[in-house]
């Protein structure tokens, strides 16, 4: 796989790992995404970037939600694309319970896994949080970071 992974590719990956999900609960409330019922996520589509309108975040930075909810299958699944200020962080390091992946698509970052350890991560990277894992984030670079996040749990599952 390529480094430079674009948004239609991002998309397609998305799509495919959706399709795939079976473990690891929300990172964003349900409703608050373009796609967040059942019945939206139970049909295929093409979401076009410009129609995901950006949200402004405390920190200074930018969150696009691109969706949230219920697959057919049961599985809760979240879907967005932040954009992190240099030197900023999207939140304190923390847990919860669902399984989630970063795709890293610019920007210089820095992710702190359960240990307290720390591992760069830039343009390409997919970084992995598993389900009750402490972990952060923080740009570390000069330039805002943009990375996709995509999360996915069962409903019946307890932090």
């Amino acid at each position: 796989m390529e480094a430079d992974l674009g948004r239609r590719d991002m998309l397609a990956l998305f799509s495919g790992m959706a399709a795939l999900a079976a473990a690891g609960t929300p990172a964003v409330a349900q409703g608050t995404a373009p796609i967040n019922t059942t019945e939206e996520l139970s049909r295929s589509r093409v979401i076009k970037y410009s129609s995901v309108k950006p949200i402004s975040l405390p920190n200074g930075g930018t969150q696009r939600r691109i969706m949230s909810g219920t697959l057919p299958t049961g599985e809760f699944i979240e879907m967005h694309e932040t954009m992190l200020p240099a030197g900023k962080m999207p939140h304190p390091p923390h847990k919860h319970n669902n399984s989630e992946w970063l795709f890293i698509q610019t920007g210089s970052l820095e992710y702190s896994d359960n240990s307290g350890a720390t591992v760069p991560a830039g343009p390409g990277d997919i970084v992995f949080s598993a389900t009750y894992q402490t972990h952060g984030l923080r740009n570390v670079g000069t330039t805002p970071a943009t990375y996709m996040v995509f999360s996915v749990s069962k409903q019946d599952v307890p932090l």
